[in-house]
């Protein structure tokens, strides 16, 4: 039996920037764990004393200190590098797992050998669960299941547990979609390459939820609207990614002839524009990755669409 003390199979990658109010909490939780890690902070060019934090931490993770914020989608590239570990646990930093957290996702992977990831439960600070899973919704949007489930469609990426090499073998995580949907892309690429994904219930996070980002800021919506369409592009079958993209841009097209459209950010006709041109722009490159995907694929597309598409009712991430 390995040793887990002296040789242990997970790295637990903490993402923080701008961290100093809460990163602190989330490195003590994890140094209460049950369960032997290496912690892996990757620091996207904090400014407000967080490097310091990091450094006198008792822990003594290791740091990686990026120049310019690349986001959480472009930290845990980097971080994929650097992980030496058969297993690299996400967790957001200000997410505070109980002390069984990692033992208990360990153990539901060691138990499902055709499980790529594994799920944690995320609850907010008033006891509710604000994901324990990931479905995908009719129209291809990610979604968080609130009602523990043994399988689901995606992991949320806020507290999860990933088989590094099953990870590198579908090229990792989607650096250039910044914030948002990179775990639910990087799940479409692991069921067409014929890994599974499950959720451990048990294993629990407190998470505060949007500290690092304003949830239903304009940025917010045109980082998720994007990522979705990029998403569909890369991973779905080509009819649902072409059928959403033109549905997108219809509806940018009348918004302005609609007086009585929803305030929300998203119906804004600038912003929906200024998706539509950053998809553009990538979509020389989105196709190349989808011709890889597809080849590296040993499911269809059409095959995972019609297993997971609609399946559940939640509400929408």
């Amino acid at each position: 039996m390995r040793d887990v003390t002296a040789n242990p199979a997970t790295t637990v990658v903490v993402v923080t920037w701008r961290g100093a109010g809460h990163v602190t909490a989330c490195l003590d939780a994890l140094a209460a764990q049950t369960r032997p890690h290496r912690t892996l902070v990757v620091d996207n060019a904090s400014d407000d004393g967080t490097a310091a934090l990091l450094a006198a931490h008792p822990s003594r993770p290791q740091v990686v200190r990026l120049p310019r914020n690349a986001g959480y989608a472009g930290a845990l590239a980097v971080a994929v590098k650097r992980v030496g570990t058969p297993l690299m646990a996400w967790l957001n930093d200000d997410a505070e797992p109980e002390p069984d957290w990692l033992a208990t996702l360990e153990d539901t992977l060691d138990k499902a050998p055709l499980a790529a990831a594994a799920t944690a439960r995320l609850v907010r600070p008033d006891g509710t669960t604000q994901s324990a899973g990931v479905r995908l919704t009719a129209d291809g949007h990610g979604a968080d299941l609130t009602e523990p489930a043994g399988e689901v469609f995606a992991f949320c990426g806020g507290a999860a547990l990933l088989r590094t090499d099953a990870l590198e073998s579908v090229h990792g995580v989607p650096a250039g979609f910044f914030c948002y949907y990179e775990d639910t892309d990087t799940a479409w690429r692991l069921r067409l390459a014929g890994w599974d994904v499950v959720a451990a219930p048990d294993a629990r996070v407190r998470h505060a939820h949007g500290v690092s980002s304003e949830l239903g800021s304009p940025l917010f919506h045109r980082w998720n609207e994007r990522n979705r369409l990029l998403m569909l592009l890369r991973c779905a079958p080509r009819g649902v990614a072409v059928n959403q993209l033109l549905r997108f841009a219809v509806l940018t097209a009348v918004l302005p002839l609609r007086p009585g459209r929803p305030p929300a950010p998203n119906f804004r006709f600038g912003l929906r524009c200024r998706v539509l041109a950053e998809v553009v722009a990538r979509l020389p490159a989105t196709l190349a990755a989808r011709r890889g995907i597809g080849r590296r694929a040993a499911l269809g597309r059409g095959a995972v669409w019609e297993a997971w598409a609609g399946n559940c009712q939640a509400g929408q991430k």
